[in-house]
């Protein structure tokens, strides 16, 4: 469906409402047909870890006394808590919502903002809202379709995990607590999404925010909970991630804590409304200051230097930040399993069979690669942002080859990749207090495996640009093999399917050229393809 046709739709099917509310339900429409591959793929995939999760507890802690020796173990140990939270309870469910809670709330959250994000902030950058809004529909009807999108994503993630926690014998109030708190977080950040698309006129820049926001909510959750094991530190209660930690799955559920949810919620959704109330379409509170260019961004190179920087100094801080955190876990990781060789197990399978220490480092790294994956991707699909903004055009009629032009932002991407992972890896270095050389050595045999899927982002965009946001779902599928599929002991050619398995697990084990020399010529030749394709195809209109 095309904006023209929703345009016409829009201004017969609902002539009777001319509220602010008017053409809500045909832009829903518009926006769960555009998301029907995404969204039901966050949904499942997300929903279904709950699940396996649940099996493989129960396969692996197959006893009462088991399960308590776990949760025992697991409670005494600060950087297990700091990780994952605490332990309210030893049953199958509650080493599952003590297990998922934190990481899949936060994904619930990262889900919410790019719905919200996607049909509000970056209808307005493309111009395509400025059509919608010619015809009959309200000043309310965007937003409010956005949210209700938002919201239907995170009720069918809480149906997915009550049916898959009943499927593994552990449903009941539990499970509904457990779900209504996984959606609640992700109802929260809609909300904090939609407050952000009001601020900033770039989509880019209100998913770094609201991410940011999302980031800061983990890390006081991760404080909080290494200093308690009971969930009461100030730090937990002042994150949202806390408060659904704190909801007690199968522990005497607090209910009441869901109503903190949904308070917040609704006061951030009232101050979204009336944010966007006071601005026209196309604009924000925070507006870009105008040109013209001068000195470094006079060019093309230096253009996309200005427009990324932003992103790219915040990533490098949280990186830094996050390394840190990670590097002062890593001495409580030879407690951290005890006498339990099913865990041991599991941090080998992600850090490889050297000693515990070094497969924890291992492992932390190989998080910090994938998220930096994350950070690839976008900063390749800022081409894309730009092609269909209508601003990449007037640049490239000023005598600059579209190769220059994306050349500029691939030295950004790629660069600016080597540059996070190195303040990861320092960070965790500085954390840990032990080993910088082997550390940061290690943080850097990453970057193959990321710039691979950048090179893939590159080739999708300039073969297939209406399809480049598929590399999203690569990066999705690569973050559930690395964090789940070691808990669960994937099959091996499942696993062989993310870049990041074929990597040497550093720091302990020996280094591996091969793999990194193939994955890094794999990725030279995707991106050669990709401004092959750019330069032979028509630009988007």
């Amino acid at each position: 469906m095309t904006a023209v046709t929703m345009t016409a739709k829009a201004g017969t099917g609902r002539r009777a409402g001319t509220g602010q509310l008017a053409g809500t339900w045909p832009l829903l429409r518009l926006a769960l047909r555009r998301d029907r591959i995404i969204m039901p793929l966050w949904v499942i995939v997300l929903g279904g870890s709950f699940s396996s999760v649940g099996k493989s507890i129960s396969a692996l802690y197959d006893t009462a006394g088991r399960r308590a020796e776990l949760a025992a173990s697991m409670n005494g140990n600060s950087s297990v808590r700091a990780m994952y939270g605490p332990v309210f309870g030893d049953s199958v469910g509650g080493l599952v919502g003590w297990r998922m809670m934190a990481f899949g709330a936060a994904l619930a959250a990262v889900m919410s903002l790019v719905v919200v994000v996607r049909h509000t902030r970056e209808e307005e950058e493309t111009g395509r809202q400025e059509m919608l809004s010619s015809a009959m529909v309200g000043r309310r009807a965007p937003l409010t379709a956005a949210l209700l999108a938002a919201v239907i994503a995170n009720a069918g993630l809480a149906l997915m995990i009550m049916a898959g926690m009943a499927g593994s014998g552990a449903g009941g109030a539990g499970a509904v607590a457990l779900a209504s708190a996984v959606a609640g977080v992700g109802v929260l950040f809609a909300c904090t999404a939609a407050i952000a698309a009001q601020f900033t006129e770039s989509a880019r820049l209100a998913k770094g925010l609201t991410a940011a926001v999302i980031g800061a909510a983990f890390v006081l959750k991760a404080a909080g909970d290494s200093a308690t094991d009971d969930g009461s530190s100030v730090f937990t209660w002042l994150s949202p991630i806390g408060w659904a930690e704190n909801v007690r799955p199968y522990a005497a559920e607090r209910w009441w804590v869901l109503l903190v949810l949904a308070g917040a919620a609704a006061v951030q959704c009232a101050l979204a409304y009336a944010l966007t109330e006071r601005r026209d379409v196309g604009m924000s509170f925070l507006a870009t200051r105008p040109g013209p260019a001068r000195g470094r961004i006079a060019t093309a190179s230096g253009l996309a230097v200005r427009l990324q920087r932003g992103a790219l100094v915040g990533w490098t801080v949280g990186f830094a930040a996050v390394g840190v955190v990670f590097g002062g876990l890593t001495g409580g990781a030879a407690d951290l399993v005890g006498d339990n060789e099913k865990t041991k197990e599991i941090f080998e399978r992600m850090g490889g069979q050297a000693g515990l220490t070094d497969a924890f480092l291992a492992s932390m790294v190989s998080v910090l690669g994938t998220v930096a994956a994350l950070y690839i991707v976008s900063s390749v699909l800022r081409l894309h942002g730009e092609e269909t903004a209508g601003r990449a055009e007037p640049v490239l009629a000023g005598g600059v080859g579209r190769t220059g032009w994306a050349a500029g932002h691939l030295v950004i991407a790629f660069g600016g990749a080597a540059l996070i992972m190195a303040a990861g890896g320092l960070g965790l270095a500085a954390g840990y207090g032990h080993d910088l050389p082997a550390v940061l050595g290690a943080s850097l045999a990453q970057l193959p495996a990321v710039w691979l899927l950048g090179g893939v982002t590159v080739l999708l965009y300039g073969v297939l640009p209406r399809a480049a946001v598929a590399a999203w779902g690569l990066v999705g599928l690569c973050l559930a093999l690395g964090w789940i599929g070691p808990a669960l002991d994937w099959p091996q050619p499942v696993m062989d399917l993310s870049p990041f398995t074929h990597l040497p697990k550093l720091p302990g084990a020996g280094m591996e050229w091969g793999p990194v020399a193939l994955l890094t010529a794999v990725a030279v030749a995707l991106v050669a393809g990709g401004l092959g394709a750019l330069r032979r195809r028509d630009m988007l209109n």
